[in-house]
């Protein structure tokens, strides 16, 4: 038998080719459900537009959508990498998905990079749709972009880190109900919609949350054109390690 034999040679593929199939995959998985595309898309878009043309709440002074932008970026950052990580990935260890994955060529490491790049396009999506819907509404962003980039960077690492540890630790149905109810809370207390300060003595225990913290960094950037808000950045770093590190270490494949 020649060396030739077999055309192409038996074997798992490099791996970086492995990582962009699977990031593929998983980012048309995300974008073809519609619970995920309702999270992820439609919510904070319909909330963007009816809360900057509509009088409801008091977001101080300027315009409505100086204020709402920056929080509707923070919110579709925590749907993507949180709240539709967690459903999806949970059910997918519901069904055997994950330990299926986990026992193909495809390396452990290699699937969460696939999927962490997955919520990253899916973002960058996101965040192209929702800047084009607030300036059309009059928004006037200002700032570096780099710092922009950067929180949203830290925000996703910290709301994929959670996100993966509710999906490696708790039941399929359990992750689905805890993850969009935190979702609602995060919401109306996270400083998205409602200014922190409106809630009292409770606002400064609600800064830091990460939802707050994203939320108030991309504020301080795009409304006042701060350069780099650090003690935010701080936060989101923190909640990123602990849940990155929590999520390695409890995350259970079955």
């Amino acid at each position: 038998m020649s060396t030739g034999t077999y055309a192409p040679k038996p074997g798992a593929a490099p791996v970086g080719r492995m990582i962009t199939a699977q990031t593929a995959l998983e980012t048309r998985m995300l974008l073809r459900n519609g619970e995920q595309l309702l999270l992820t898309v439609i919510i904070p878009s319909l909330l963007l537009v009816l809360f900057s043309t509509v009088d409801v709440v008091d977001t101080g002074d300027g315009k409505a959508v100086d204020f709402l932008a920056p929080g509707v970026l923070a919110l579709a950052v925590l749907s993507t990498a949180f709240t539709g990580q967690a459903i999806a990935t949970g059910f997918e260890r519901r069904y055997g998905v994950l330990k299926r994955l986990g026992a193909s060529p495809l390396p452990r490491w290699a699937l969460m990079t696939a999927k962490t790049l997955s919520v990253l396009v899916t973002e960058v999506l996101q965040v192209l749709l929702l800047t084009a819907i607030a300036l059309a509404l009059g928004w006037s962003p200002h700032g570096n972009p780099l710092s922009v980039l950067l929180l949203l960077v830290l925000g996703t690492a910290a709301f994929s880190g959670l996100g993966l540890l509710m999906a490696g630790t708790l039941k399929a149905e359990a992750t689905l109900a805890a993850a969009n109810l935190v979702f609602l809370l995060l919401l109306v207390g996270g400083g998205v919609i409602v200014p922190l300060e409106k809630f009292g003595a409770a606002g400064d225990v609600l800064a830091l949350l990460p939802i707050s913290a994203l939320s108030d960094g991309l504020r301080d950037v795009l409304r006042d054109g701060a350069s780099m808000p650090w003690g935010d950045a701080a936060i989101l770093a923190v909640w990123a390690v602990l849940g990155l590190g929590a999520a390695a270490k409890f995350f259970r494949w079955e």
